[in-house]
Order: C-alpha cells, then structure tokens, then sequence
C-alpha cells in the first residue's frame, strides 16, 4: 500500500496591541506550539514529502529535464511554453512553469530547514531523531540538486528562511559543496531499509548514495563519485538492490518499489480526478499530472513529446535472439510501439491507425503514462515517478570506472544492463574515449524520458548548436547562456543581494 504522505502548515501567527503586547492564538499551529513531541517531528519530515507532490516540483521539472535536452520538443499551442521548453527562447524570467520550479524546490528546502532546526531539541527516542534528521538532509541536499543543475548560481539558505532575509548568490560550485555535505550526512543516518510497509517511499541511505554520486558526477570529481557508489557494489547496497528481469516493470503501477527501484516519489491510489486547480478540487495535491501533459492527442494535452531519431537508435542492435530491443517498446508510444505497425499498436483502447491514422510519424514518452492500466490520463496520475534505479547507478559506476582509468573493470556493468535488455556483451579492447562514447548510447537507451539527460549532455560536455541536427530547438542555445535558466526577475527584486545568472 502507497504512503499517505501528510501536508502540514506551520505558520507563525500575532497579533499585536496598541502596547505592544504579543498575544498567541490558541488555536493556530506556532513554532511555539509545534516542535514539541515525537509526533510533531515526524509530521515535520512528512511535510518535505509532500513537496514532491507540488506542480512545479511533479510535473514541470521533469519536463525541463526531458524537453530541454535532445530527446523530447515541445510544441504546444501555449508558445511561451514550446519555446522556453525547447527552443531556448524566454524573454520573460518570471514565466509560471520555470518559476513554479524554482518556487517547489525553495518550498521543500525551507520544510527541511524547518526539521533540521527544530528536531534536535525534541526529547524523543534518539534513533528515530537521526532518522528524520537524515531523511531532512537528503531532501535538502536533493532540491539544491536540482537547482544546482537547472540555476546553478543560487542563495544557500541553511536556516528557516524569515521575511527580512536577503541572502546573497552562492556560486554554483558552492551550492554543488552543499548538495554533497547534506548528502553525505543523510547518508550516515539514514537506515538501509524499513521494516514497516507504511514508510515505503521513505528516503534510504541507498537512496542518498546514489543522488551523492549523482552530485559528484555533476562536477566531474569521479573518483569520489565512485566511492559513493560503491555502497551498491560492495556494500550492503550489492544484496537490497538488483535489476528487475522485466524492463517495463520499472514503470508500471503494479510493480511499484520494486527492488531495482532506489528513489521513488509515492503516489497515492484512487486519487480525486477534476480540474488542474488546487481551489476547485479535492486532494489535488495527491498524484501526478505527468502522464496528462505527455500523453498523445485526445488523451492528454500533448505539451511534451519524444524526437524520432531515438527510436533509430533503438533499432541499431539486435537482441542475441535476433529480436528487437525490448525497452523501445517501454520507452515509447508510436506507430511502432507493437512492430506490426500502425494497426496493431494499441494507443489508450485504440489502435494508432483509428486515432492517427497510417502516417503520422509523432513519437510520446510512455514511462510515466497510465496506458498499461487505463484509457485516460488526469491530473492525479498514480504511476510512481521512479527517479533513480540500480540500472542508473551500474552505468554511472562503468562511467567513473572509465573516467578513472580503469576501463576493462567497467565492462560488467555495462553488460548487466544489457544483458537484461537482451543484447550481448560489448566486445572487449574499447578505448577509453570509445568506450565514453558507448556510455553515452546506453544510457540513452536506458534511461530516456527518466529525467536525466540534459544533466548527461552537461558533465559530458555535448550541449550545444551541435545537437541542432537531432533537435532543431538547439539552433537557439547559446554556450555559455542556456546551461542554466535566469533567475526569476521577481526573486532579484525581492533580493538586490542576488545577481541574475551570466548572459540573461
């Protein structure tokens, strides 16, 4: 059964006389009155879980990831967004779905502060307390995360933020320093594992592992990035964690946390369907809108999809069986999805053919849609968001390898993941460049439409005009500008401390 994660509200609430006698409302929520009991600080910690449920936060940052880089386009009829989300074009720093980004991952890091400041002086059973302390670290640790890979330049705010705060920019080496303090203190105390069915979802030390790898891997300190990751290849995360024997199990609703899954956001079940409007409909902060933006024509909105040079490299190998790369399927809907074609593949109830007829060549992002269990989206989806997998880890584990020179130690890793795909090992004697270059394929193969690729074409050094042959959005970026979004315009006013990222 998913966690019900709990949205709490601490608000700080006075009221102020004529002489100047402060008078607490006994019936408001206080940092006065919360922060007392072992009850209260886990309902703290919960509180950062719910962030994960906010818009910015579920459904459009994992499309700055995906439509931002080579493998997925926009072209929505909303033309500030196709073009901000992929021809790099936005006049306006403010615009919603980048600022709403922003906006969830300061949300979420002022929840952790909010855990960090306030649970150490709870008198409560101190293993828990280093628990939630650890699972706070991670979620402030992650969120800077991704403002590190999307802004890079940003306020560092340690503390439970107060209306007269106006930090200054950290450097965007020093918010990637902080990601790795908070990650390597979650992963001091967070358990292996949990023992309650209640607390699946819950951050693992498995967990901060794999993100602290992630984060060294981001500034290219590969030696230590391989440390972090040796949690799942010599330490106790090589017996908790291994690959599924079915690929699209990994993005099913009926095999949720299973055991290649190592960070996965929990959505609940049977969630209320309605408007996108926070106001008008119940429980709107449950489940994800994800497969409602990303599913095909007359199911969803369409506003992100997938380029068709992917698929092309999909079809460069044949399994050992001679058969067709089984993850294609998983990755994608298209005219293709099934190999008989356009008449047999089954979009939501319906062939391709009846709804797009035999030459629509459109290709959408399946992983996170619902097709496998229902024919229609909404904007409380239930399909977990899995955001990263062992099969991440084994292939950023052959990357740090190779970076570090030992590439014939990397081979296994690759021929793991591969191996579950059908194909055979790849042939021994790769340079070490050649061998980069064949990381590259297959993590495009294994890991499309998950979120990870713009970050990819950043460490590797490949944004740029360059990809403009596989995604004509890249004739607008600029190097030097369009690694990073602009810092919105309404935060630098708020801030004169903050300065506006290089080129915007």
């Amino acid at each position: 059964m998913k966690k019900i994660i709990t949205l709490i509200a601490l608000t700080i609430g006075f009221y102020s006389c004529n002489n100047e006698l402060d008078i607490i409302n006994p019936n408001e929520v206080t940092n006065e009155s919360f922060w007392k009991s072992e009850s209260d600080a886990i309902k703290g910690v919960n509180s950062c879980y719910s962030t994960l449920h906010r818009g910015g936060f579920s459904r459009w940052q994992p499309m700055a990831y995906d439509l931002r880089s080579d493998v997925g386009a926009s072209y929505s009829p909303w033309s500030d967004l196709a073009n901000a989300m992929n021809n790099f074009i936005q006049p306006d720093s403010n615009f919603g779905p980048f600022s709403d980004i922003y906006i969830d991952n300061y949300v979420g890091i002022f929840r952790a502060n909010q855990v960090l400041a306030n649970v150490p002086n709870i008198q409560m059973n101190e293993q828990l307390k280093s628990r939630i302390l650890g699972e706070a670290y991670f979620f402030r640790g992650m969120h800077y995360y991704h403002l590190a890979s999307l802004w890079g330049n940003v306020a560092l705010q340690l503390e439970p933020s107060k209306p007269n705060d106006l930090p200054k920019t950290s450097s965007e080496s020093e918010v990637w320093a902080q990601v790795i303090l908070d990650l390597t203190e979650a992963a001091k105390r967070l358990p292996e594992t949990y023992g309650n069915a209640n607390d699946k979802g819950r951050m693992t030390k498995g967990g901060a592992h794999a993100l602290l790898g992630k984060a060294y891997m981001q500034i290219k300190d590969y030696p230590n990035a391989k440390i972090a990751l040796d949690y799942f290849i010599t330490g106790p995360g090589a017996t908790i964690y291994g690959l599924v024997s079915d690929y699209s199990d990994n993005f099913k609703v009926t095999s949720e946390f299973n055991k290649e899954s190592i960070i996965e956001w929990s959505y609940i079940e049977n969630p209320t369907e309605g408007t996108d409007n926070d106001v008008d409909t119940a429980n709107h902060n449950y489940g994800t809108s994800l497969g409602q933006f990303y599913a095909p024509p007359g199911i969803g909105w369409s506003d992100g999809e997938a380029l068709r040079w992917v698929v092309g490299e999909f079809e460069i190998e044949k399994t050992i069986l001679n058969k067709r790369d089984p993850r294609l399927a998983a990755t994608y809907l298209y005219d293709y999805t099934n190999e008989a074609g356009p008449t047999a593949t089954m979009v939501y109830g319906e062939t391709w053919a009846q709804r797009y007829g035999l030459t629509n060549n459109r290709v959408f992002f399946r992983k996170n849609l619902h097709d496998h269990i229902r024919n229609f989206e909404g904007y409380r989806g239930i399909n977990n968001y899995r955001f990263i997998r062992l099969a991440d880890v084994l292939l950023m584990y052959a990357e740090c390898l190779n970076a570090n020179g030992g590439t014939i130690n990397a081979y296994q890793y690759v021929n793991k993941v591969r191996t579950r795909a059908g194909l055979a090992n790849l042939p021994i004697g790769l340079s070490q460049q050649a061998f980069l270059t064949q990381i590259k394929h297959e993590r495009l193969l294994e890991l499309t439409g998950e979120g990870h690729r713009f970050n990819d074409l950043k460490r590797w050094g490949d944004l740029g005009s360059s990809l403009k042959t596989k995604d004509p959005g890249f004739n607008n970026f600029e190097i030097g500008k369009h690694e990073l979004l602009p810092i919105p315009q309404r935060e630098l006013d708020i801030n004169p401390n903050m300065k506006q990222n290089p080129e915007w």
